[in-house]
């Protein structure tokens, strides 16, 4: 048994994925959502367009408010987010000019690990160091809050990284937050107020402000939270060309030969037993 998602390069980095795929339908459900809220454009659904192709039709003479977009993460979710920033004309800015000043066209900045990490001792940001000891790291995105309408969150995730804020922070007068497109979609996560998933149909849920309990989407003192599973199922077409195309590219010839070490490295069970680096697993599988 080899799990699609252990397939990975020498460097660490996955071979297959739909993260690209996650970020452009989850951008455009973020802005979507947005212009639903504010009533000053209206997009269509992604589900409902027969390609990506067609999608980018959508964009073609849309106007946009001068908006402030911050987009989290630096891996395929988020180049699929900058996609759709760039599609929609949206403009570019560097972190600190984003801090520093509204604009009067819309604009977004990208946060890698080094705007949104530092090591709690030093103050510094070392990429190795935050990989493998998270816990000795704190978030910086804060002040970016008070300067963001929509967030596009696709940092990866897990118990031990920093959220990007605390649930009481969301409460706060400074955070101005309208919209969340969590695409990553971790509940109570690197984006705390996630309370859980919604459906490709029914997106976008609201979280009151003062109560942090969960409401109906656009409604006032409330914060609009795009939080779906399965958002490259809305583009299945293209998500699975893309697939695919990797397959082949790098994974069919050594399926087809004598495998691989990058097969080897994936497979999680051989010969009705679990390899050595998922015997992890071992209480799962035998449903303890």
């Amino acid at each position: 048994m080899i799990d699609y998602e252990c397939l990975e390069h020498e460097d660490g980095q996955r071979i297959i994925g739909f993260g690209f795929f996650a970020g452009i339908v989850g951008a455009h459900n973020g802005m979507m959502a947005y212009g639903k809220r504010t009533g000053l454009f209206n997009l269509e659904r992604v589900y409902k367009q027969r390609s990506f192709r067609e999608l980018i039709h959508n964009y073609f003479g849309i106007r946009l408010p001068n908006v402030k977009i911050a987009v989290a993460g630096s891996g395929r979710v988020a180049h699929g987010i900058l996609e759709i920033m760039n599609l929609m004309g949206i403009h570019e800015v560097d972190p600190d000019d984003y801090l520093a000043r509204r604009f009067s066209y819309p604009v977004y900045t990208q946060l890698k690990g080094t705007e949104l990490y530092q090591n709690k001792a030093t103050g510094k940001y070392s990429r190795m160091e935050f990989h493998e000891h998270p816990e000795l790291y704190e978030c910086k995105f804060l002040p970016y809050a008070a300067q963001t309408d929509i967030l596009m969150n696709g940092v990866y995730w897990d118990k031990t990284v920093p959220r990007l804020f605390e649930k009481e922070d969301a409460k706060s007068d400074n955070f101005i937050i309208q919209t969340i497109a969590d695409i990553t979609d971790d509940e109570d996560g690197s984006v705390p107020i996630n309370v859980g998933d919604q459906t490709i149909e029914d997106p976008v849920y609201g979280i009151d402000k003062t109560t942090l309990e969960k409401t109906a989407p656009y409604i006032e003192n409330s914060i609009d939270i795009m939080a779906v599973g399965n958002l490259p199922n809305e583009l299945p077409r293209d998500a699975s060309r893309y697939f695919g195309e990797q397959l082949i590219k790098y994974v069919l010839e050594d399926l087809i030969n004598n495998g691989s070490a990058i097969i080897e490295r994936a497979t999680m069970a051989k010969d009705g037993k679990l390899t050595e680096q998922y015997e992890y697993l071992e209480d799962y599988a035998s449903g303890k």
